[in-house]
C-alpha cells in the first residue's frame, strides 16, 4: 500500500483526520501531523522524515487557504522533489473550498465539499 502524507492547514484538522483514518481504513500508511509529532519531537525532523518517506502528498484546499508557512514548504518542497527526480506525487483535494495556486493549477483534485465518498473514491484509487 502508500505511503501518504497529508497537508493541511490546523484550522481543518477535524476534516484531515478524517480523511487520514478513511486511507488508514484501506489499508495506506498515513502520516498526519497530530499522529506523528510528540511532545518534545522536533517538528521539522518529524515533518521532513515524513515527506522524506511519501509516495503520495495530498495538498487539502482550505476555505482558510493553503499559504500557511507549513504548508507552503511541504507542497514546494513535494514539487521539487519532483524535478530532481523522485518517485513522489501531489494529490490535491478541495477538503473545505479555497482557492488553488496557479503553480498547482493544472493538477485534478478530488473534491470532498461536494460528495466525500466520490472524492474518496477518486483518491483511494489512484493510491490502488
Amino acid at each position: 500500500m502508500a505511503n501518504v502524507f497529508i497537508s493541511h492547514r490546523g484550522s481543518d484538522i477535524n476534516a484531515a483526520e478524517k480523511l487520514a483514518q478513511d486511507l488508514r481504513q484501506d489499508g495506506h500508511h498515513v502520516w498526519i501531523d497530530v499522529w506523528n509529532i510528540h511532545l518534545g519531537d522536533s517538528v521539522i525532523q518529524k515533518i521532513n522524515e515524513g515527506l522524506q518517506s511519501a509516495t503520495y502528498v495530498v495538498v487539502c484546499y482550505s476555505a482558510y487557504g493553503i499559504e500557511s508557512p507549513w504548508m507552503s514548504r511541504e507542497w514546494m518542497a513535494t514539487l521539487a522533489r519532483q524535478l530532481e527526480g523522485h518517485h513522489v506525487r501531489i494529490l490535491p483535494v478541495f477538503l473545505s473550498g479555497g482557492d488553488i495556486p496557479a503553480i498547482l493549477s493544472d493538477i485534478r483534485y478530488a473534491d470532498l465539499t461536494k460528495n466525500w465518498q466520490k472524492g474518496l473514491d477518486e483518491l483511494l484509487g489512484v493510491l490502488r
